[in-house]
């Protein structure tokens, strides 16, 4: 098992570093791919993976994608809200097929994967983002190593929280502290690139450190949804890893909030 999840680990992040660093429209088709694979995964936690309104869901990301690839992002907000119309439309011609909390996960898996996990795309293309991008797995992955570290050499005290009964506080700080200092160090290292930035070490620090705690709820966000539904993995996509839910669970968190945060230590 070990050796199964450490291949399927270091081929994954390679295709992710490749992806990433080549950006554009290789970046948001392997987006999209997995957006729709990690729909199916949540659809089929609920047991809604086969269904119309279902569909109606995995139409909903490619569009959504359709609008990111042809630069019309200005429409999002009335594409989701169009979306949302639709979805309700067919809740009322099918009627009494389903029920209204059927349609919210449908709407809700929508915003929740394709829509969160763009984000990477549009850190990508502003700009700088050949270079501010790498937050995202700072944040993310980073984050995740650090709190893991840190929790096997000090962790004692545990999360007040069932959801991960193997989680520390000491973990969760140092998750966040050296999250902060990686990219502080990132910023250091790429200063003269970063020039959009009154001060990237300042920057790159607390949207690290911002990024980690967001990171962190993102994972056990998750989580309560697995438990919830009596789900121990999201899928097998990725062996020894579970599937793309069970990977890019904190990093649907972390890039939209990165985007934001970028924005406004530019402003």
């Amino acid at each position: 098992m070990f050796v199964t999840r450490l291949i399927s680990g270091i081929f994954l992040l390679a295709v992710m570093i490749f992806t990433t660093a080549i950006g554009g429209n290789l970046l948001l088709l392997f987006l999209a791919a997995l957006a729709l694979a990690g729909e199916f995964e949540l659809y089929r936690a609920v047991k809604m993976e086969k269904t119309s309104l279902a569909l109606v869901g995995y139409a909903a990301a490619m569009g959504y994608f359709i609008l990111l690839y042809t630069n019309k992002a200005e429409y999002i907000t009335i594409y989701c809200v169009l979306c949302l119309i639709v979805m309700l439309s067919c809740f009322v011609v099918s009627f009494p097929k389903y029920v209204i909390e059927q349609v919210s996960v449908i709407f809700f898996g929508f915003l929740y994967i394709p829509v969160l996990l763009s984000y990477i795309y549009q850190v990508r293309i502003g700009e700088l983002g050949a270079y501010s991008v790498w937050l995202l797995f700072i944040c993310a992955w980073g984050s995740d190593t650090c709190a893991y570290c840190v929790g096997m050499l000090i962790g004692k005290h545990k999360l007040p929280s069932q959801l991960s009964p193997k989680k520390t506080i000491e973990g969760c700080i140092g998750g966040v502290v050296g999250a902060g200092l990686i990219g502080f160090i990132y910023a250091t290292v790429f200063t003269e690139h970063l020039t959009t930035f009154g001060n990237p070490q300042l920057a790159y620090t607390v949207i690290g450190c911002c990024g980690s705690v967001v990171a962190q709820f993102g994972d056990l966000a998750a989580s309560a949804i697995k438990r919830n539904h009596n789900v121990k993995d999201y899928g097998k996509l990725i062996p020894g890893h579970g599937g793309v839910l069970d990977r890019f669970d904190s990093i649907l968190f972390t890039a939209p909030i990165v985007y934001l945060l970028i924005s406004i230590f530019r402003l």
